[in-house]
């Protein structure tokens, strides 16, 4: 199945909804583990009929559900196809019967909350060093490459963020490599970049916001706030 393109999630009109790094991202609140269960419940039920299942995760007050098609097929500039992880039709069609059967029980959507930690690496060198980085974060050297034509490394278990390589022009001379990349719901970026630079934190380029913003800290450690907007290409030397 197709991935999707940003302009085609935006145009389903997904109020309860929010684009996340590759997956379709909700949180709904619940007053209690047993609310919360009847709807993984029914949403059991519905994607039954789809053939197609949810991520789910219950704490406190909420269910958080994210939807991702394991078997989204991409198309690179050669024509070559490339099955990757990324949003659907599928996705699309569950996620608005998830928020019908939520509607139905009684149940308030939290988008602005939602929230999604990935981890970049800048490398020259990522098909030799990107076995390592698997094989200690999920304990499978072939954990590289799942849901996507890089080296990039994703549990199949969503127990860790994924973690992604940049390239690196000039690594001998860089203060930093690892990096966090934080996606939010686009209503909430100039809230938490202003809730950072209170803490003390610097904007040192936002060049490409409100869809990538780089943050550094006291220390100059820097991370990126990311939401899911058209935006340029960034330059590895941003993080350098």
């Amino acid at each position: 199945m197709d991935m999707l393109a940003e302009t085609d999630i935006a145009e389903a009109k997904l109020a309860d909804w929010r684009k996340l790094a590759q997956g379709l991202h909700a949180r709904f609140l619940v007053e209690d583990f047993g609310a919360g269960a009847r709807l993984v419940s029914a949403v059991g039920e519905a994607g039954d009929v789809l053939r197609h299942h949810p991520s789910v995760s219950i704490g406190k007050g909420y269910i958080d559900l994210e939807l991702v098609s394991a078997d989204a097929t991409y198309r690179d500039g050669s024509g070559a196809e490339h099955v990757v992880e990324w949003v659907t039709r599928q996705d699309v069609d569950l996620a608005r019967r998830i928020s019908e059967i939520a509607a139905d029980h009684g149940l308030d959507a939290d988008p602005a909350s939602v929230c999604e930690l990935e981890l970049g690496l800048d490398t020259t060198r990522s098909a030799t060093i990107a076995p390592v980085w698997a094989a200690l974060l999920t304990g499978n050297p072939k954990a590289q490459g799942h849901g996507s034509p890089s080296d990039e490394i994703r549990d199949a278990t969503r127990r860790i963020p994924n973690l992604w390589f940049g390239d690196a022009d000039h690594p001998e001379t860089r203060t930093q490599r690892f990096h966090v990349e934080v996606y939010v719901a686009h209503e909430v970026v100039d809230q938490r970049i202003a809730a950072a630079v209170a803490a003390g934190g610097t904007v040192v380029d936002a060049s490409g916001s409100p869809s990538l913003t780089v943050i550094a800290d006291q220390d100059g450690n820097r991370g990126i706030l990311c939401t899911c907007e058209p935006v340029p290409m960034m330059s590895p030397s941003l993080l350098s």
